[in-house]
């Protein structure tokens, strides 16, 4: 079965709601086996609504709309979903018992507005809402069929979980199929990077290889289409085998783990502390730890904006470095390890300018040094400021030097 999903509503156009919708409907489709190959936004025009939903008609088996039946004059698409299939609205007092009975529950009485709600294409399928006033409806039109749910994102999920999945269920089958995905997480090697790596894996058809880039990381999404989910998994498993055998040390996690979740379980695994002193990541590597089931690895954090500040904190520093530096980070990461008595200490010293971006023509430096029970590294890495950008990429570029010695795959010791 090819679906689409049309979203409906001149607010999303201009970005004054964002569209959840969309994605939920994606993953429940494809949690039973349904392939979605388009999605498209509308804005509140009948012409135009119409006009996609046609054409939505000629290349899917299964179009969903969300949005736009609600009571108001820009509540078009019962209209447009008759318009497209040349049929007439016809009223439906089944629906509007439902109204006038949601309406008395509330102690309200419907107006002549919400009569609208119960005009429905002809030959559709009411689908009862108990959740708010909107019927939805399924419209089987031969061609394919057209589903329509309303926008407000609780009573789409309700309608999806308790009507529309089981009325999709039953016309797929006892052997409907099911897509299942698992994704491999990097950290510090660039999605060109990869592809280069495992580019041949792209080309597969069942499973799939498709890459999803983050700042500072790079997603690789196996997806596979089976009957099962044992076998899903059984036809992932050789293809996440061979992608780990060629990125190795490279893949930090699996499916929604986080770098910072990953290292500091790592920590607290081996019964280590962690002290850390931030620049021009502000305090964002604490802030992440912290908020992990883990933060109990985070023995302290100090953050500063300047060499005096710096200097003030940690009375021990003997700065003989210039800002930012490798001496630097290692002389702040030796006076923190010195007033905290952590087992590892990282450092992050970076310039601080408003204009330094990973795009601009002065990028800046940072530079990292961590202390560990088996010695001490420093790294340089050209690009500096405060930005987000920077603290997520400087951030990771941490946390996975951490991580690296933590599993002992770290190199290049100084000192």
């Amino acid at each position: 079965m090819k679906a689409e999903i049309v979203t409906i509503g001149t607010e999303l156009l201009l970005g004054q709601i964002v569209d959840t919708n969309a994605a939920y409907l994606a993953q429940q489709l494809a949690a039973i086996g349904v392939d979605l190959f388009f999605k498209t936004t509308v804005g509140d025009n009948i012409p135009r609504i119409a006009g996609i939903l046609q054409q939505a008609s000629q290349r899917s088996d299964l179009i969903i709309t969300s949005g736009g039946l609600g009571p108001t004059v820009d509540d078009m698409t019962r209209e447009a979903i008759a318009l497209a299939t040349g049929r007439g609205l016809e009223f439906m007092p089944a629906a509007w018992d439902e109204i006038s009975a949601m309406f008395a529950r509330w102690g309200r009485r419907p107006d002549e507005n919400n009569r609208r709600q119960a005009l429905l294409p002809a030959g559709s399928l009411k689908v009862t809402n108990p959740v708010g006033t909107a019927p939805a409806f399924i419209l089987e039109t031969g061609a394919c069929t057209i589903i329509s749910l309303p926008g407000v994102p609780r009573e789409l999920k309700h309608l999806m979980e308790f009507a529309v999945i089981p009325y999709l269920r039953q016309r797929l089958g006892d052997q409907a199929p099911i897509i299942k995905s698992r994704v491999l997480r990097t950290c510090s090697i660039g999605e060109s990077n990869v592809d280069t790596l495992i580019g041949d894996l792209e080309t597969l058809t069942n499973p799939t290889v498709g890459l999803l880039a983050h700042p500072a990381q790079t997603d690789i999404r196996i997806t596979a289409k089976a009957t099962s989910a044992a076998e899903a998994d059984a036809m992932i498993a050789p293809i996440e085998t061979e992608i780990r055998q060629r990125l190795g040390v490279y893949i930090y996690g699996v499916d929604d783990e986080s770098l910072e979740e990953v290292t500091a379980r790592l920590l607290l695994q081996h019964n280590y502390t962690l002290a850390l002193v931030e620049t021009n990541t502000a305090g964002a590597v604490a802030a992440w730890l912290r908020a992990t089931p883990f933060a109990a690895a985070l023995h302290s954090a100090l953050v500063a904006a300047d060499l005096p500040h710096l200097q003030s904190a940690l009375p021990a520093l003997t700065a003989d470095g210039a800002w930012p530096s490798a001496a630097l980070a290692l002389a702040a990461a030796q006076a923190m390890q010195a007033a905290s008595g952590a087992d590892f200490t990282l450092a992050i010293i970076g310039s601080m300018q408003g204009h330094e971006t990973m795009y601009s023509d002065e990028r800046g430096e940072s530079f990292i040094a961590l202390l560990h029970p088996e010695g001490r590294l420093t790294r340089r890495f050209p690009l500096g400021g405060a930005g987000e950008v920077t603290q997520r990429w400087i951030g990771n570029r941490a946390l996975d030097l951490l991580r690296r010695v933590i599993l002992g795959l770290a190199t290049e010791s100084v000192g």
